[in-house]
């Protein structure tokens, strides 16, 4: 059986735990692990310009399909 439980560790690192009924009676493992943060790469310029490339067939269609939805906003303009 495990049982997931996060807590905020004071600064005085004590901690006062209510047990599940759960939990069997008796002799029990607890085991403290810090959380894992995960941090995302930053993608260079070089890789987001050889994206842009990659895709840009599709980009293209994607901008050109927004752009035929749109209207003048003024008299004078043409479509």
């Amino acid at each position: 059986m495990t049982i997931t439980q996060t807590v905020e560790v004071p600064a005085d690192r004590r901690l006062i735990i209510d047990v599940p009924h759960e939990v069997p009676t008796g002799t029990v493992i607890i085991t403290f692990t810090t959380p894992q943060t995960v941090k995302k790469r930053m993608v260079t310029e070089e890789e987001e310009i050889e994206y842009i490339n990659r895709h840009a067939d599709e980009l293209n269609r994607e901008a050109m399909d927004a752009h035929s939805y749109q209207v003048p906003l003024w008299d004078d303009e043409e479509t």
